[in-house]
């Protein structure tokens, strides 16, 4: 698993990249001081890191702007936010521009390495403060209305999938939960991401909470 930080603390990004050798199958893949040597360093590597820890508060470009254009054009780079803020506020925008998970910078190495992996097998990892802020914040936000009835769109596999991903399954777990293969949840999956118009599987949480796409009582708030 290949992790890129991008925070402008160069002591706090050394520490951290010292503390990914310690967590198994994990390697740094670049380092950067601000939002636009994130991109550019992106921009010129030829794979892209599986997983981004974010710092909001950078020089240059910041981290909000920089998920901003994360989301447009690398919409499957799964980033984790790393944060001195735990403001419902931050939370939410993060959360809107797809975040796959929002961690405190006092947090334990253990919480970032449970997080990490979280991120990686499910493709977001919501704690509980933050499943708080999701219930408070954004299921009971107004949306304009929808174009079409998202819940007219989607079959019913699709919709069990859908429910499954909300669950925190991995895709392994879905498959095994249907008795459908892999392949099939990753086309389901697609298949959502197309439907809802979403770039990732943070966003596909979020527009099946606020469009009430998935039974909540099922879920872990």
């Amino acid at each position: 698993m290949r992790i890129a930080i991008a925070d402008d603390e160069e002591l706090f990004r050394k520490g951290i990249s010292m503390l990914l050798t310690d967590f198994e199958g994990v390697e740094l893949a670049f380092q950067a001081g601000n939002g636009q040597e994130l991109l550019d360093q992106l921009a010129a590597v030829e794979t892209q890191p599986d997983i981004l820890l974010l710092d909001l508060n950078m020089p240059i470009l910041d981290g909000v702007e920089a998920a901003k254009i994360l989301q447009e054009k690398y919409p499957e780079l799964k980033f984790i936010v790393l944060s001195s803020y735990y403001s419902k506020a931050f939370i939410v925008k993060m959360i809107e521009l797809g975040a796959a998970a929002y961690l405190v910078k006092n947090s334990t190495p253990e919480d970032m390495e449970h997080t990490i992996r979280e991120v990686a097998e499910k493709g977001f990892y919501y704690d509980d403060k933050v499943m708080s802020v999701i219930r408070d914040n954004i299921i009971t936000k107004t949306r304009p209305p929808s174009r079409v009835s998202f819940r007219n769109e989607i079959s019913n596999r699709e919709q069990e999938v859908l429910q499954l991903i909300c669950e925190e399954l991995t895709t392994p777990e879905i498959a095994a939960r249907l008795f459908i293969s892999p392949r099939t949840v990753h086309g389901h999956r697609n298949s959502l991401l197309s439907k809802l118009d979403c770039k990732n599987t943070a966003g596909l949480v979020v527009v099946a909470l606020q469009e009430g796409l998935v039974d909540i009582k099922r879920m872990r708030f």
